[in-house]
């Protein structure tokens, strides 16, 4: 039995991992520290017994180092993020305030409870994403964990900055860490600004489905559950100071899973005919395809090509691989969406 601090942890990945770990961790309490931005829903975490949540701000070094004290925590997941691309082309100091500053605070806490008189075992894993390592060609290798950093946009380089301070209080101060880069997650809990459920709910309103530049840029889809799975295994048998690639295997131009949104739409449709009087403005209702709905606009500022993940290492170290396959994924996202209409209907309203 232990407690764990999730910073972030109502937002979508953080969220996902909190409702994972009770599922197969049942005597774990868990300490929930978000600051409830405008992604972050404490109602996401209703019905969940051993889960208290503390509203507050990963750059409040002195509160975090009395949580961790106070709460007798030894393992920190550090999930707390500004991770909206776009929102870091028109906003960077957001980014950089919460990624690198609210990191470093982190950081700076553990370093104070852990490391202290007489030490204790510990571990500090620090979420990141694939974005660090730039833009692939179409013919290079993909990422891996010795692949060069090379950021392109505000959001990315937060995060890439913040990844070398958890390598560096590892190997200057000896705080045991480790580091996860994710591919593009999708699933349940997913703010309605990213891709899938943005399109999966434009397609049920029939609006338009913004296609940046040609649409073929190329993303590693990852379910949440499968990520969270993933960082168990980093949890579990990660070696201190080691990152790891954690992918999906379904490496996808944007455009092709436009059109598998649009598909999976019109097939749910077809099987259930009280769609159409739910959504009587979706394509779908009128036996129109939700296609017709895809729109072209002018690409992103420094929108990179490709990614994709080398997953070998967590393959081969951590005994990790996807569960699912994105046809899979993508229906049971589809499925929670229609199903928790008044969750994600609730965050529009707020915004």
């Amino acid at each position: 039995m232990q407690t764990l601090l999730v910073t972030g942890g109502a937002g979508f990945i953080g969220t996902n991992f909190v409702r994972y770990w009770r599922e197969h961790h049942e005597d774990d309490r868990i300490v929930v520290l978000d600051a409830l931005t405008y992604a972050g829903n404490a109602a996401n975490l209703d019905g969940l017994d051993g889960v208290t949540l503390v509203k507050g701000d990963i750059r409040d070094n002195e509160m975090v180092e009395n949580l961790l004290r106070n709460e007798d925590i030894a393992t920190l997941v550090h999930f707390a993020a500004e991770s909206h691309v776009d929102r870091s082309i028109s906003g960077p100091d957001a980014f950089v305030s919460t990624n690198v500053i609210g990191t470093h605070s982190l950081l700076k806490a553990a370093r104070a409870a852990w490391l202290g008189e007489g030490g204790r075992k510990h571990r500090f894993h620090h979420v990141s994403t694939d974005e660090v390592y730039g833009s692939l060609e179409p013919d290079d290798p993909a990422f891996s964990e010795t692949t060069p950093y090379a950021p392109n946009s505000p959001y990315s380089a937060s995060k890439a900055a913040s990844d070398h301070l958890v390598r560096a209080y590892h190997h200057t101060y000896g705080l045991e860490v480790t580091t996860s880069n994710c591919s593009n997650n999708y699933g349940p809990f997913q703010f309605p600004e990213k891709l899938i459920p943005l399109f999966l709910i434009n397609c049920l309103h029939g609006k338009p489905l913004p296609i940046y530049g040609d649409g073929m840029n190329v993303r590693d889809w990852l379910h949440v559950e499968d990520h969270c799975r993933g960082i168990e295994k980093v949890l579990q048998v990660g070696e201190p100071g080691e990152t790891y690639n954690i992918g999906g295997g379904e490496e996808v131009p944007n455009l092709v899973i436009i059109e598998r949104i649009c598909d999976a739409v019109d097939g749910a449709f077809a099987k259930d005919p009280t769609l159409a009087r739910r959504y009587p403005h979706a394509p779908a209702a009128r036996g129109e395809p939700s296609a017709i709905l895809k729109t072209f606009v002018e690409d992103r500022a420094g929108h990179d090509r490709r990614y994709a993940i080398d997953e070998r290492k967590a393959r081969e170290c951590l005994g990790y691989q996807p569960s699912r396959d994105f046809e899979q994924g993508l229906n049971q996202t589809l499925d929670w969406y229609l199903t928790n209409e008044d969750w994600w209907q609730s965050l529009l309203a707020r915004f």
